[in-house]
């Protein structure tokens, strides 16, 4: 698939980009050779071009297509949140920059892509080994596809922050520069190790924890804090509803327990459910199912969070292809198995077919905030953010490092900086357009085409 221009494919093909499992067939020179023609057909400076044709499609109308499967209650919070500011308006606009990107030249190599790398879907969370591991947070657009629309997300996501944070144009360039530089480097390194280093290497850090509960008539609860987090009491006040959505959300997590390897499936018989929410999730998820479940163990010290989120299909489907899961949350899980170091111990996926809500839904399971915090964007100065997105760097170079052929994109990188330079030219001219794009939302808010409510 070297030197392939992702507009020259046709919309209509499935299953578009395949990971490559057949690489061991293939010596390092060959593989290298592999990138090294790839460079040839697609030069690495052609990634600074971002020319958006005259009949683009209208980012508005594509943020609409997507609140039409959305809670229609909470579709208003959506892009109240987004109208915050141009990063705000990024964040949710997955969308729009996936129909940007699909337009981009690229190299053709595939991995299990993120879909939607911002900055702010990097963090801080609990491995199973009860380790504080920094790794990409948020999976629910992955799909296999070229590595350069993650790594173009991301440097237009440094862009757009070092803005709304005030930085200078010469900052902004070196932070988004050195962001970029560390992918490079890092894929170039673990170009160099062994299949099993990569797939053990990882950043640790320290432990945070937070808490949900309080105690409601000497019972455990969940906080409620509408409209973000709703407990069920509030939701459906009466039993008899109350009393059916719990017994479909319990038969979820029943059903959902065969996706678990058998030690974590009986760990998680030894936990009873007490209580659930409906709960409000980041920007771009706004308007989907999420349920926040809470479990009870030994005693009322003893609490286990689930989180049950709704998997639409990927916004990068329409354009990398569709997925070859017929269930979106299984989609999410195999995508996050992949590409994090450690991954959620209670990670799996079920599909219900009524009940939680009109038609067939499809959702992945975790373990909510386990030890999981993001780092304050806006708090950042300027030497902040860079090390922070050159943490990102790497850690999306090693996600990308376990799918995907990483001898032959550290090949395609090379050792000078043509790539860092090229998309950080990317990233400037990306984060005019979101200006852009962020206007055209308040516009449309303003004259009445889509309705938004602040929530923050």
């Amino acid at each position: 698939m070297a030197g392939v221009r992702t507009a020259d494919r046709p919309p209509e093909l499935a299953h578009r980009y395949q990971l490559d499992s057949g690489l061991g067939h293939l010596t390092p020179a060959e593989r290298a050779a592999r990138g090294k023609a790839a460079r040839a057909e697609v030069p690495r400076d052609s990634h600074a071009i971002f020319d958006p044709p005259p009949n683009r499609p209208d980012p508005v109308a594509l943020l609409q297509e997507q609140a039409a499967a959305r809670v229609p209650e909470l579709v208003p919070v959506r892009y109240g949140r987004m109208l915050v500011s141009p990063f705000s308006y990024f964040r949710g606009a997955a969308l729009p920059m996936a129909s940007d990107l699909a337009a981009t030249p690229v190299s053709g190599l595939a991995v299990q892509a993120c879909g939607d790398a911002h900055l702010s879907n990097f963090g801080i969370f609990g491995s199973a080994e009860r380790l504080l591991v920094f790794d990409v947070n948020d999976f629910d657009e992955t799909l296999p596809g070229p590595w350069e629309w993650d790594v173009k997300r991301l440097a237009a996501s440094i862009e757009v922050a070092a803005r709304d944070n005030g930085f200078p144009s010469q900052k902004r360039r070196e932070i988004v520069a050195a962001t970029v530089a560390s992918y490079r480097q890092a894929m170039r390194g673990f170009a160099a190790m062994t299949n099993l280093d990569v797939w053990y290497a990882r950043a640790d850090v320290d432990q945070v924890r937070a808490q949900l509960t309080r105690v409601v008539n000497g019972q455990l609860r969940i906080v409620s804090d509408p409209p973000l987090l709703v407990p069920i009491d509030e939701l459906v006040p009466g039993q008899t509803d109350r009393t059916a959505i719990e017994s479909e959300l319990a038969g979820l997590i029943a059903r959902y327990q065969r996706t678990l390897e058998t030690d974590r499936r009986f760990l998680l018989h030894q936990f009873e459910f007490t209580d659930m929410a409906r709960k409000v999730v980041g920007v771009g998820s706004v308007g989907t199912l999420c349920w926040i479940v809470l479990m009870l163990g030994r005693d009322g010290t003893d609490p286990l969070f689930l989180q049950v989120k709704e998997a639409g299909a990927s916004v990068l489907s329409r354009f990398a292809g569709a997925s070859r899961y017929a269930n979106q949350g299984q989609r999410v899980v195999a995508g996050q198995r992949l590409m994090q170091a450690s991954s959620d111990i209670f990670l799996g996926w079920q599909r219900t077919e009524a009940g939680l809500d009109s038609g067939p839904r499809d959702f992945y399971v975790r373990q909510l905030r386990d030890w999981k915090f993001s780092l304050d964007i806006q708090a950042m100065v300027p030497r902040d953010m860079r090390m922070y997105g050159q943490l990102c760097g790497w850690t999306l170079a090693r996600a990308h490092a376990r799918s995907g052929d990483r001898i032959a994109i550290g090949a395609y990188l090379g050792g000078a900086d043509v790539f860092d330079q090229a998309i950080t030219e990317f990233a400037a001219a990306y984060a005019d357009q979101n200006e852009l794009d962020h206007d055209a939302l308040a516009t449309a808010v303003a004259s009445g085409r889509i309705t938004a409510a602040r929530d923050l």
